[in-house]
């Protein structure tokens, strides 16, 4: 990526904002888990319960958003899903304070944070769309991706010493403070965004909550693709509550040494978005992304063998290492292609869709291994989500698109002849 390509102050402004509540995210990770294991007294299944269901209803609630969002200018939404996020986290130290925290709190506010994300990804898609010409695009998914390392080799070590002198509650309330700054910076993107070609009045017809994944199926490189990133993102995250667990539990991890477990190897995918680009320019952008999809899926099965101590501590930090240099390259160079592929006027839907189908697996995936956590324990569950993994690069496309357009005939996917 070159160093000098500059891609306006707009993108400037929305690059800050998602740095900034990039940062709080990780500043309060593992906070939540923290607060239903210490502050409430929960058990493993309780732990998988807190991401599961709010994810699940979280995603329910997103699907009528994505056709709204769809047809309206992006900019005030990303502010209101802001303003909703800092909201909905901040209720979590009043309570505390107030001695009134409960665990179906815990729910709700994730649940709203849920719903409030997945609107916030698909419009944010969108609107960058509307700033950067297509020629732009990987250069800022990759400035993007690596913004979110870096934040994720500084948040953890920070949100953990944080965590251990201050307590999970006070990194719950410094994420809240993320968002507030997150939309203080999109509205300062300022300028003029085009009107979305629906007019804004129009009514919400119950066919264009499914247009999203009608659009995705209907495309031979999409659809797997969709497929793929729903069953690895869902199997990898299952796996968090129950690591977790593990290192937190019986391994006798502190919190530090948790959140350093996950910083540290962010190295890899800064280094990772670097390298997106220039190997896009040597080898093609689907040699890329089905190389690093298929490398990223051989890392997870190591998270089931830590030990305690050093050993075990540097085992996980190898494997994230590992799992996130691949994903470095993967995420910017599939987020660019699955913009390019996607029609304007569709692109709200189509990654609204795609984001509930993915926090709606990872809603599953992580209650089924929450049981299997308590059935077989937190180390053999780790290791047969990595097991299945492994099956994941099956699910990547074959062919290269570009091909695909030289042999056929492009599909007309609005369903007209």
């Amino acid at each position: 990526m070159k160093s000098g390509h500059r891609l306006g102050r707009r993108f400037g402004w929305l690059w800050a904002a998602y740095g900034t509540s990039a940062l709080g995210t990780w500043l309060a990770f593992g906070a939540f888990p923290l607060i239903a294991l210490r502050v409430l007294h929960a058990g493993p299944a309780e732990v998988a319960a807190l991401s599961a269901v709010g994810t699940a209803v979280g995603a329910a609630a997103a699907v009528p958003l994505g056709p709204w969002v769809e047809f309206r200018r992006k900019r005030p939404v990303l502010i209101a899903a802001d303003l909703v996020r800092c909201a909905a986290l901040l209720t979590v130290p009043a309570a505390f304070v107030l001695d009134a925290l409960t665990f179906p709190q815990l729910l709700l506010v994730s649940a709203v944070v849920a719903a409030a994300d997945i609107t916030f990804r698909a419009a944010s898609g969108a609107y960058l769309k509307t700033l950067l010409p297509a020629g732009d695009l990987l250069v800022a998914n990759a400035r993007l991706e690596s913004t979110a390392w870096s934040t994720t080799i500084v948040g953890p070590p920070l949100g953990g010493a944080a965590l251990g002198l201050l307590g999970p509650v006070a990194t719950v309330a410094a994420d809240a403070v993320s968002y507030l700054l997150s939309a203080l910076g999109v509205r300062a993107t300022g300028g003029h965004e085009p009107r979305p070609e629906h007019r804004e009045g129009a009514r919400l017809r119950a066919g264009d909550l499914l247009d999203g994944w009608r659009y995705i199926l209907a495309d031979p490189t999409l659809r797997p693709l969709f497929l793929n990133t729903a069953v690895f993102n869902g199997l990898v995250m299952a796996s968090e509550p129950l690591l977790a667990v593990l290192m937190l539990g019986p391994l006798h991890f502190a919190p530090w040494q948790y959140g350093l477990a996950f910083a540290v190897p962010s190295i890899g995918g800064l280094l990772g978005s670097r390298l997106a680009r220039p190997l896009v320019t040597r080898f093609g952008r689907h040699r890329v992304l089905v190389a690093a999809g298929a490398l990223r899926a051989l890392w997870p099965v190591g998270l089931a063998f830590p030990g305690p101590g050093a050993g075990g501590l540097l085992l996980v930090m190898g494997v994230e290492l590992g799992l996130i240099l691949c994903c470095g390259v993967f995420n910017p160079v599939y987020a660019t292609h699955r913009l390019e592929r996607t029609a304007a006027d569709r692109v709200t839907r189509t990654l609204s869709a795609w984001q509930v189908t993915t926090k709606a697996s990872t809603a599953l995936l992580t209650a089924l291994w929450g049981v299997l956590g308590g059935l077989l324990g937190p180390r053999a569950a780790i290791g047969l989500a990595g097991l299945l993994v492994l099956a994941t690069p099956l699910l990547l496309p074959r062919r290269d698109p570009a091909c695909r357009a030289a042999a056929d005939p492009a599909p007309d996917r609005t369903g007209r002849a």
